[in-house]
């Protein structure tokens, strides 16, 4: 397969993912897709006018990272916020129907679930609307979410903070989430937004893409020297264990605590759409170290799923056979 794990070792760790448990926190969403074609200008402004042919409803933000965890083979849980709405039920009716625990859903009455609808007409995107509310979440959802996270601690071999920036990740949230597992063997693995990252300080993991390790460092990367410095600054700054640098057609380079550093090359033979591929990264990799792998074993196993997921199109994701059939 490559240098870094042979073909091997990769299956055995694909075959333990039926057995791992990783537990996401964080911000839920709906990808809401209006496909239509355009045919004509509407007489009241200069906008074009779409006439809707189909609609398409997806999991987005965290509950797109349980999906790719899902459709991997791992088993997976999550905690998060949604309204008391339409696109909360459905969320809830999908996970149900997948069979994935739903007693971490908080229902927050005036919140609305957050979605994101994008119109497309022709394969273009003509505009997108979010509906949102991105207030920090009250001290009694916090304590729910952390009596849901007590529950988990005991099946669980990863957590993944999958950060929006939508108001539900705080310092409180993160600290709290330490304090449960402080006696556990519990990877704590983080896919940020904020631009401080002390917000994620003394977790294990964190996976930013280049953009937001320069906006973190306050500095831009002209070469692979800044890439560098740049990790191992994010490293000794914030006492993570790891972090994994994605860098689009680049890859990835992880950095680790003991000093090695890792540089995975993309195999995406062809890229179509990268929605959604931060989202693969975290997941895969996360799952991989609940189901024993090593950091660069996981980087290396995360950087093949996610170069199987760009070459689709829409938020997607992979399935255990997919990767198989890569390895």
């Amino acid at each position: 397969m490559d240098t870094i794990i042979n073909n091997e070792r990769a299956l055995e760790i694909v075959r333990n993912f039926s057995k791992s448990k990783v537990l996401v926190i964080g911000d839920m969403m709906v990808d809401q897709f209006i496909w239509g074609k355009v045919s004509r200008i509407s007489p009241e402004a200069p906008v074009p006018v779409v006439e809707v042919t189909a609609e398409t409803l997806l999991f987005g933000g965290c509950a797109n990272v349980l999906n790719n965890i899902f459709s991997i083979g791992g088993k997976v849980t999550v905690t998060g916020i949604i309204g008391s709405d339409d696109m909360g039920r459905w969320l809830i009716r999908e996970c149900r129907r997948m069979g994935i625990d739903t007693k971490g859903f908080i229902v927050e009455q005036d919140r609305p679930t957050i979605v994101k609808t994008r119109v497309i007409a022709h394969h273009q995107q003509v505009v997108r609307f979010d509906r949102e509310n991105k207030k920090p979440i009250s001290t009694d959802n916090l304590r729910m979410m952390q009596d849901y996270i007590e529950t988990q601690k005991d099946s669980v071999g990863a957590i993944v903070v999958s950060d929006y920036n939508k108001g539900m990740i705080t310092k409180k949230l993160i600290n709290g989430i330490k304090e449960v597992i402080i006696d556990k063997d519990i990877v704590l693995c983080v896919d940020p937004k904020q631009n401080d990252f002390s917000f994620y300080k003394g977790c294990d993991v964190i996976t930013p893409n280049h953009h937001e390790a320069e906006r973190a460092l306050g500095t831009e990367f002209e070469s692979y020297d800044d890439i560098l410095r740049g990790g191992e600054k994010l490293l000794k700054k914030y006492l993570f264990k790891a972090v994994l640098i994605t860098r689009g057609e680049e890859g990835m380079t992880l950095f680790e605590s003991n000093g090695d550093v890792t540089n995975i090359p993309t195999v995406a033979k062809e890229v179509f759409d990268v929605t959604g591929a931060g989202d693969t990264v975290i997941g895969v990799f996360s799952l991989c170290l609940a189901a024993g792998a090593s950091f660069r074993e996981a980087a290396a196993l995360a950087n093949h799923a996610a170069g199987i997921v760009v070459g689709k199109v829409g938020t997607a994701t992979v399935t255990g056979e997919e990767l198989k059939k890569v390895l």
